[in-house]
């Protein structure tokens, strides 16, 4: 079964203080979504060579 969903959320900690690793199944992107109380930020993920984090991904590419 191929996932249809364009993101796809693979880690989440905290209640109040979340952190969530966000994965762009079209790209295999990572990416890291902080929120405490109303506020939030949204980044790429990169290892330690700088470049950005990319998860093997099955969803159709058209």
């Amino acid at each position: 079964m191929v996932n249809k969903k364009r993101f796809s959320v693979t880690e989440i900690e905290g209640m109040i203080e979340s952190f969530r690793v966000i994965v762009d199944n079209k790209t295999g992107v990572n990416y890291l979504y902080v929120s405490n109380g109303t506020s939030g930020g949204l980044s790429v993920l990169f290892d330690s060579n700088g470049k950005p984090i990319v998860t093997n991904t099955k969803i159709d590419k058209k």
